[in-house]
């Protein structure tokens, strides 16, 4: 933006903004919400120069956030998390989908698990999410079985709950795990299958079937319920019983 503009950072003013972000979006033919993106970056770095008295007042402040369409975004249908499961060849990957599908935990968070951080007996364990924060997080029995099949038949002695599937049998990274859900997609002709859509999918399930916002707030570990409110789809047949049931 700096070398664009070519100004100093004490002269940059609302219309040199402007200016960039429409220049930016024409050329780099940016969606809408990347363009506000790069704003509330923007909004962020001014707000510090203008904190520690580097400038007066922030130039950002009358470019208002960028409205865009809201997008519904996908989660798994019942039948597809199936065919997934079914289409494992290796019991890593029906525990690691078990595991993503039953916690909705975050992929980063999941990487980090050892083997014993996992209580089999109460099916809990502990994750550490952003910002360190620390939360319990649950799994259902089908995930027990098949997480407990997995770790008796390894023979490494790495610590980590889920390792690679050749030697040296290392501690599973994210990039691994999404390139190998990726491919099983692939495998079975399905478009987009990604860590994070578990736990979308997972959040919406659970709120559908009334599990109050709160609670899933805390499931999930988010700081802001605004934040779990945009990882639910709520169905409409729902909504017609709730008619029914309140107004009718």
């Amino acid at each position: 933006m700096l070398e664009q503009i070519k100004k100093e950072i004490k002269t940059v003013d609302t219309d040199d903004l402007r200016g960039y972000l429409t220049s930016y979006q024409e050329k780099n033919n940016c969606s809408k919400v990347t363009i506000d993106n790069v704003r509330r970056i923007f909004s962020s770095f001014f707000s510090w120069l203008e904190d520690e008295d580097y400038i007066i007042k922030s130039p950002i402040r009358r470019i208002h956030k960028i409205k865009t369409t809201k997008v519904v975004r996908e989660t798994y249908s019942d039948e597809t998390i199936e065919k997934l499961r079914d289409s494992c060849e290796e019991i890593r990957d029906l525990a690691l989908i078990d595991f993503l599908t039953s916690t909705g935990v975050r992929v980063g968070e999941l990487v980090k698990l050892n083997k014993n951080d996992i209580s089999f007996e109460d099916r809990l364990c502990i994750v550490f999410g952003k910002g360190s924060k620390e939360r319990e997080i649950y799994f259902d029995a089908r995930t027990k079985l098949h997480l407990e099949k997995y770790l008796s038949m390894r023979n490494d002695d790495n610590l980590a709950l889920f390792v690679s599937l050749l030697s040296p049998y290392d501690r599973l990274e994210i990039s691994g795990g999404e390139i190998r859900l990726r491919k099983l997609g692939r495998d079975l002709e399905l478009q987009r299958v990604h860590p994070h859509k578990f736990r979308r999918t997972m959040a919406t399930k659970a709120i559908d079937k009334g599990m109050p916002i709160e609670q899933a707030q805390r499931l999930l570990g988010h700081a802001k319920i605004d934040t779990t409110l945009q990882y639910t789809i709520v169905n409409q047949n729902n909504v017609k019983l709730s008619h029914h049931k309140y107004i009718c």
